[in-house]
């Protein structure tokens, strides 16, 4: 799926290619919860790295690499150094892969079957997780990985 995407202001637009554009996985590690936080978790799509097209505001695009137990991340959490909005994270440990905020994404979304809440152990007190009964919920990392989840889900 092609998808558009863009920061508030308008300046970073961009366009990439997804295999996994439903927008499923909540995450609420500190990381997510406070660079590009939205009810208290972020939500992150999957796509083709090699796709990604910059379409405007280079100059004002951004790269935040966050530290975890004392070491920079290898995750570079690019954003509109502007208006401050999340874009997408890309980290060299699996080069092929992009992962776009749906957030930033202006190109409408399918809507998923389900929910998978993860990195619960770092969730804010004050936010509640909300969904489905069914709804999968984590401490840390799932298992399954996106591709899998739609490979499941027949998308």
């Amino acid at each position: 799926m092609h998808l558009d995407g863009s920061c508030h202001c308008g300046r970073v637009r961009f366009s990439v290619e997804s295999q996994e554009p439903v927008p499923f996985m909540r995450c609420y590690c500190s990381i997510c919860r406070k660079t590009a936080g939205t009810g208290g978790y972020a939500i992150n799509l999957g796509a083709d790295a090699r796709s990604l097209k910059i379409h405007g505001g280079q100059d004002a695009l951004r790269v935040y690499r966050a530290t975890i137990d004392g070491k920079e991340s290898s995750g570079q959490r690019h954003f509109c150094g502007h208006c401050g909005t999340a874009l997408w994270l890309y980290d060299e440990g699996w080069p092929d892969l992009i992962h776009p905020h749906a957030g930033a994404i202006d190109t409408p979304l399918p809507v998923p079957p389900d929910n998978v809440h993860m990195m619960l152990d770092s969730r804010a007190p004050w936010v509640q997780v909300e969904g489905q009964p069914g709804d999968a919920r984590f401490e840390q990392y799932p298992k399954e990985s996106l591709a899998e989840w739609h490979r499941r889900h027949g998308l």
